[in-house]
C-alpha cells in the first residue's frame, strides 16, 4: 500500500483512554491477543468520510478472525451523535470516540493529521501506520493485515 511504514522501532499502544458507544473507557490494550487496526478519523475530514466504506469492507472480510477494527472519531462531544449515526451506516464497524484529540498526539511518532490508520499486533506493539486516505479494501490492505495475524 502506498504511504504504508512500518516503524524503525516499535512501540507499544499510547495509553489513551477513549470510549465504546456505551460511554465505557476503552484503550487498545483492551484488544491484546487480537490485530487491532485503530483508525483515526472526524466526520470533518472528508478523506475520513471516503475511506469509512473500505475500512468495513476490511472489517466484513475479517469477521471471526481475531482481528478488531477500532475507528476512534476525534470529534468534538456535541458531534458525538452525528460521529455515531456515521459509523452505524458502515457495520461492522462499532463506534469509538476520543473527544479531547489527544490520541494522535499520543502515538510515537505523533500523527501527521487524519485519517490515521495504526496497526498493532497481538503483542500490542505498532506493526504498521498508514497516514491519510487510503482503500482498506484492496487487496494489498488484506495482506498487511494477514502478516499481521502471522506473527505470534
Amino acid at each position: 500500500m502506498s504511504g504504508l511504514v512500518r516503524p524503525a522501532e516499535a512501540g507499544p499502544a499510547p495509553v489513551v483512554t477513549f470510549y465504546d458507544a456505551a460511554g465505557a473507557p476503552r484503550r487498545i490494550a483492551d484488544f491484546r491477543g487480537k490485530v487491532v487496526v485503530m483508525n483515526i478519523w472526524a466526520t470533518w475530514c472528508a478523506p475520513c468520510v471516503i475511506e469509512m466504506p473500505t475500512l468495513a469492507k476490511l472489517a466484513k472480510a475479517y469477521e471471526g478472525r481475531p482481528v478488531e477494527f477500532v475507528p476512534v472519531s476525534i470529534d468534538k462531544e456535541d458531534a458525538r451523535d452525528k460521529a455515531k449515526a456515521f459509523i452505524a451506516k458502515h457495520p461492522p464497524l462499532t463506534f469509538y470516540i476520543e473527544p479531547k484529540s489527544t490520541m494522535p498526539f499520543a502515538l510515537k511518532p505523533p500523527s501527521s493529521g487524519a485519517p490515521t490508520t495504526v496497526i498493532y499486533g497481538r503483542d500490542g506493539v505498532e506493526f504498521a501506520r498508514l497516514a491519510g486516505e487510503a482503500d482498506w479494501s484492496s487487496p494489498e490492505a488484506r495482506a498487511v493485515i494477514d502478516a499481521a495475524l502471522a506473527r505470534p
